[in-house]
């Protein structure tokens, strides 16, 4: 258990939790799974891509456990209060870089269908999941979401960009806004672009139909650099559940956890 969550992370994780409902009698029956041994066989469902249930019973917690606190904890805000936590760390440590935002997506299948899916347009029209990410210069995750495969990438610029959440970790206000944002042809957008400068951004988004070559591509390895870290965990190659908020909490966990080993 402590190779999966070391004291370092479950430092930082506890205090983040909802306390545990009061038990109505001295004995109901077992004592509750820790929390401590369920977030390792989250991880380890994560990392592994295995079936619920058949996690293994060393881990001292079975799958439907494991299933029942990762979406009790989403529904809590528990993984994005964690990737804020981090992030204000991070920051304080000088190790965001605000100067620019890059904005990218992955398409990954659903095997098993279900809400937030859609035909993938690149795939035969198979159910498939798109991952949004949006991360700082250096490659860290400020924000990311599911959706349907065949939602178009421009739909998702502005939310992703409101969905940074408040960054501490110095004097003075929170930060949540980058100097900039960079994207590809997929997010050639006028009105995009004046809604990014209301808001203090300038927006650095590349124009369909201009030749390549302008430079920017020299920027965009840190986003894909990201796209291949939070696909190393099988579990977010290809998407096994069928509901869109397990989903979602995976890609949020392991975009924490990203943050957490940058630390």
């Amino acid at each position: 258990m402590s190779k999966i969550v070391t004291d370092e992370l479950w430092e930082i994780v506890e205090p983040l939790l909802p306390p545990a409902k009061e038990r109505r009698f001295r004995y109901p029956g077992r004592k509750p799974v820790d929390n401590r041994v369920a977030l390792s066989a989250i991880l380890f469902v994560l990392k592994s891509g295995i079936a619920w249930e058949d996690v293994p019973a060393e881990l001292g917690c079975c799958g439907m456990t494991a299933w029942q606190k990762l979406h009790q904890w989403q529904e809590a805000g528990v993984w994005q209060e964690l990737h804020r936590v981090l992030l204000s760390k991070l920051h304080q440590a000088d190790k965001v870089n605000w100067e620019r935002a890059l904005v990218d997506s992955s398409t990954v299948r659903a095997t098993q269908g279900g809400s937030g899916t859609g035909p993938n347009p690149t795939d035969r029209a198979k159910a498939g999941s798109k991952h949004h990410l949006l991360s700082d210069a250096n490659g860290l995750p400020l924000a990311q979401h599911t959706t349907g495969a065949n939602v178009p990438d421009i739909k998702q610029l502005e939310p992703l960009v409101d969905a940074i959440p408040p960054v501490q970790g110095k004097r003075g206000r929170p930060r949540r806004r980058p100097k900039k944002v960079q994207g590809d042809r997929g997010y050639d957008s006028q009105p995009h672009r004046d809604r990014l400068q209301k808001r203090g951004i300038e927006p650095v988004l590349a124009k369909r139909g201009t030749p390549h070559g302008s430079g920017l591509g020299k920027h965009r390895w840190p986003i894909e650099r990201l796209v291949s870290w939070l696909h190393q965990p099988h579990r977010l190659r290809v998407r096994d559940e069928r509901h869109q908020s397990i989903h979602q909490a995976f890609l949020t966990l392991a975009a924490a956890m990203v943050c957490f080993h940058a630390l």
